[in-house]
């Protein structure tokens, strides 16, 4: 029974096979595949012109609006260091104590002479009074007299020499308070307490930095600066305003500074080195966020241009060969353009070359297109805005091309 059972099931076993390997061929025939002229939906926009503020972004450093170095101006030991490092410390705050007793002594001094050559002057003074009285009985001499005169007059100098000695001596003697010039934030001490600090050497002490503004100095080419001047003079730009151009600072993570600045010249001389000019731009900086030495980027405004053609940044793709390229919708289906690219206006970019006005774009669905495939456009819709990070208009017949 056991042989007899093997041999009825085993065409049985090889009809089943059959069937499945029959059930996965049909499953995998060109007949089950995507029918090769499916449309493929795609979101799209229709360009049109508009009016953009123009913007180029250049490299930029921050630089406080006042940089006081605080040097020893007298030769002394330091005895105290009367300020907290880093804080902030106003105009005439005390900041370091140099021992003051040579320079104490020194005043006493010069005060003394001082006393003496008054003390030389009065009886300087008197003596030719008296002679010009006796002058005109011809008790004396006429030389006398002049003798008289002038040794008055030397005592006078005396004097005023002995009263500059004692102010210089006073001077020094101040400098061993050693004050801030300006206000604003102080860094680390640079001495020790028990420090020599000498005047001839003039050793630096610490930096206080006035930061509540700032100021960011920025290059550019002169190159850029022609084709800026071009595009004024052809009238393909305006100027935004009559006043100073407005700037915005872009931060080392790529976010946006909250405080809009100015520019407050451009192009003054020119680096023979770099073919560079140099520009500088003026912040609010209450919170102190930008700090002096730190690189950041700065957009400026250029003009205004009033018919633009922009497009989302994520719209432009790069070609192997490096180029930035649109994918438009011709006749239905995907036709590659390659196209120069300007400024950046927010989250669009603008097209100087390559695109015209009224062609539709390919905005989202790339990765089931390729040149030349037939597709569904559909305008692209403000929720799509949103979750693409732009916001271009969609034209009302883009859906119809």
């Amino acid at each position: 029974m056991l042989s007899f059972s093997h041999s009825m099931g085993w065409p049985r076993l090889v009809a089943a096979f059959s069937v499945v390997l029959l059930l996965a061929a049909c499953k995998d025939s060109p007949q089950s595949q995507q029918p090769q002229g499916m449309q493929i939906p795609v979101s799209v926009i229709e360009v049109q012109p508009q009016r953009a503020e123009i913007e180029v972004e250049l490299p930029g450093r921050v630089e406080a609006i006042k940089d006081a170095e605080i040097r020893a101006r007298v030769t002394g030991i330091v005895e105290e260091i009367n300020f907290r490092q880093g804080s902030d410390v106003q105009q005439g705050q005390l900041l370091f104590t140099i021992d003051p007793a040579p320079y104490e002594a020194a005043r006493d001094q010069a005060a003394a002479q001082l006393q003496r050559a008054q003390a030389d002057v009065q009886a300087a003074t008197l003596l030719a009074n008296r002679y010009s009285r006796l002058i005109k009985s011809n008790a004396i001499s006429r030389q006398e007299l002049d003798n008289a005169n002038a040794q008055a007059a030397q005592g006078r100098a005396a004097v005023a020499a002995a009263e500059a000695a004692l102010k210089s001596a006073e001077i020094d003697l101040g400098y061993t308070r050693v004050t801030s010039p300006i206000a604003g934030r102080i860094g680390k001490s640079l001495i020790t307490e028990g420090a020599l600090v000498s005047a001839g050497a003039a050793t630096l002490m610490a930096a206080v930095q006035q930061i509540d503004r700032v100021y960011v100095d920025l290059t550019r080419s002169t190159a850029q600066l022609a084709e800026l001047r071009r595009a004024m003079e052809s009238g393909a730009l305006r100027r935004s305003s009559e006043g100073n151009a407005q700037a915005t600072v872009v931060l080392e993570d790529g976010s946006l500074y909250a405080h809009r600045g100015e520019l407050l010249f451009s192009g003054v001389s020119v680096d023979p080195s770099t073919g560079q000019v140099s520009l500088r731009a003026v912040f609010p900086n209450d919170e102190q966020i930008l700090l002096p030495g730190m690189y950041v980027r700065v957009r400026l405004q250029q003009g205004v241009d009033e018919n633009a053609l922009l497009v989302p940044e994520h719209a432009v793709q790069r070609s192997a060969d490096g180029l930035s390229t649109l994918m438009l919708v011709k006749d239905g289906a995907i036709s590659p353009m390659a196209v120069t690219l300007g400024s950046r206006v927010g989250t669009q970019i603008m097209v100087v070359a390559g695109l015209q006005a009224g062609d539709v774009v390919v905005v989202e669905g790339f990765q089931k297109i390729r040149p030349g495939a037939p597709v569904q456009p559909m305008p692209w819709k403000a929720a799509d805005a949103d979750a693409g990070g732009a916001a271009a208009p969609a034209g009302p017949d883009a859906g119809a091309k």
